[in-house]
């Protein structure tokens, strides 16, 4: 009882010194005192709704941007980050996703776990049929890990709907493009694990499956590929051309192939043609697994998710039937599973950044723009924190053993510091650090996902199919109807495409010749330049 009594005073206290020094340190919350503000606001977001004309066009274009590990609670907390990025409070920050005018809510669960992996969720929305937990591309019918398992149960994705309807298809991901996002868009597996033929066991081999990476060359004919990942296309033992002394770099294959090299082979009249067309020297900036981290960076050697994504389009652009792209911001997922908030956050600034670079480029009258998520994480945001206070702070109520804790938090994983039956004092320690680990309530290696619904945000023809609560496997249906690719051909049949086309520069300027070598281009010509370096 006398607990629960310090309880509410703190409580009240909180509330006279939250309105006291929003007054003095806040500029907005004054204006916000007046009613007016806040009617004219709302009347001016209803005019906008009620102005809003439904667009039936089919699409030319197709942009799906997956925030991996994107939960509502990260989206939230990241558009307080990017406005206090630019000093300003951060709550009433509006973000480029936020601007989408047609929202819904995408059921995550996989066949067989209430709580999915990226792998099961990505074969629900770009092949439109739900799957078990680690197998990429195939239906339920498969088992993880089980290779004969695997043989008839294949599903093909929208980006081959596409690539079979005569549109140009490309992914751009912070990942490893073997990852389980990318993946999903050209192979089979009944484990996401192989990404090289080394990580699959004998029995596997021996029963025919194939590993992802290899798959990548002879599933699909990708225009382009951008992300991390050569190891696991390189002979074992290769050394990386970036880092010749690290031996986890090194290539990781076994069966002797130099799939990078294959590629070049494969497309070496394309290769001729894009050296033609961008007349300039790249710097192959595939990692040998994941890309870094935002923060971490080289601005001058490391180009942004937004830079890639740019990259992308300007050349897949370039085909009149169009194109699909897939753009993962993958490593807000990473961030999260180390407990890492800032990192996390920081992911998903830069994600949205790429959101805003992929609307810049494209007509909304003929391209359908979809930003989502595949599933949440085990994240929280607490505390009754102060109006402009750093979302990666500490709130300003301490627990009942009178410390500190901070506003977000995770509800296992790596940050579980309890000692002794008590929390560490952290009122010395920089919770605003890149390097914070974030406090959690169960002790974990790694945070786990969450299971809540994820957002759906669309904008462009026939983004008002993406509306309610539907399941994640909606996603593909959808998409491919709104683009004419897969099956379902009505609207097509119906409706005439848009040809009232904005131009969209797809030659070399005189920028591109100048730029840092930092752009990536395309696969084919960064794998032939790697291919050189290699040999």
């Amino acid at each position: 009882m006398e607990t629960q009594k310090w309880s509410i005073v703190a409580l009240c206290l909180l509330g006279v010194l939250g309105s006291t020094t929003a007054k003095v340190s806040v500029s907005g919350p004054v204006e916000e005192e007046n009613p007016e503000f806040w009617r004219a606001q709302g009347a001016k977001a209803l005019q906008a709704a009620l102005n809003r004309k439904l667009n039936t066009n089919v699409a030319k274009n197709i942009m799906l941007f997956l925030g991996d590990g994107m939960g509502i609670t990260t989206i939230t907390a990241a558009r307080i980050l990017k406005g206090q990025m630019h000093n300003q409070s951060g709550e009433e920050t509006v973000m480029t996703m936020d601007t989408f005018p047609h929202t819904g809510l995408l059921k995550t669960y996989s066949v067989d776990f209430q709580i999915p992996d990226s792998s099961s969720t990505a074969t629900a929305y770009l092949c439109g049929v739900k799957t078990n937990l680690n197998t990429v591309g195939v239906n339920a019918a498969a088992r993880n890990g089980i290779c004969k398992t695997q043989k008839g149960n294949e599903v093909t994705s929208i980006l081959k709907w596409a690539k079979d309807a005569g549109k140009s298809v490309g992914i751009v991901t912070t990942t490893r493009v073997q990852h389980a996002t990318p993946a999903t868009t050209y192979a089979h597996s009944a484990s996401r694990k192989w990404y090289s033929d080394a990580d699959m066991p004998a029995s596997a081999k021996k029963e025919g499956c194939t590993d992802i990476a290899s798959q990548l060359l002879k599933n699909t004919d990708i225009d382009v590929i951008i992300g991390g990942g050569r190891k696991y296309m390189t002979p074992k033992g290769t050394w990386d051309p970036e880092y010749p002394r690290d031996l986890s770099s090194s290539g990781k294959r076994q069966d002797g192939r130099h799939l990078i090299s294959d590629w070049q082979k494969m497309k070496v009249g394309k290769v001729k043609r894009e050296k033609k067309l961008w007349n300039n020297k790249l710097t192959p900036l595939f990692e040998p697994g994941d890309l870094r981290f935002d923060v971490e960076r080289d601005p001058t050697m490391d180009p942004s998710i937004a830079e890639t994504t740019e990259k992308a389009i300007r050349i897949l652009s370039k085909n009149p039937k169009g194109f699909f792209l897939l753009v993962e911001g993958g490593r807000i997922d990473q961030g999260h599973h180390a407990s890492r908030a800032s990192m996390a956050l920081h992911e998903t600034v830069a994600f949205d950044n790429a959101v805003a670079k992929g609307l810049e480029l494209t007509n909304e009258e003929e391209t359908l723009t979809l930003v989502t998520a595949d599933h949440s994480h085990a994240f929280t945001f607490n505390g009754y924190p102060f109006r402009g206070q750093s979302i990666l702070g500490k709130s300003p109520l301490y627990g009942k053993d009178m410390l500190p804790y901070t506003t977000l938090m995770y509800g296992n994983g790596p940050g579980y510091k309890v000692v002794d039956n008590k929390r560490p004092d952290i009122r010395k320690v920089d919770t605003q650090s890149k390097d914070y680990v974030q406090l959690s309530a169960v002790p974990l290696d790694t945070e786990t996902h969450g299971g809540e619904d994820v957002a759906v945000l669309a904008r462009g023809p026939m983004a008002h199919l993406f509306h309610g609560v539907q399941e994640q496997s909606y996603l593909a249906h959808a998409m491919a109807y709104a683009g004419c690719v897969g099956r379902d051909l009505r609207h097509c049949e119906s409706r005439p495409q848009h040809t009232n086309t904005k131009r969209i520069l797809v030659t070399a300027t005189d920028d591109d010749r100048n730029s840092a070598p930092s752009l990536v281009s395309s696969i084919s010509l960064v794998t032939a330049l790697l291919a050189a370096v290699l040999h």
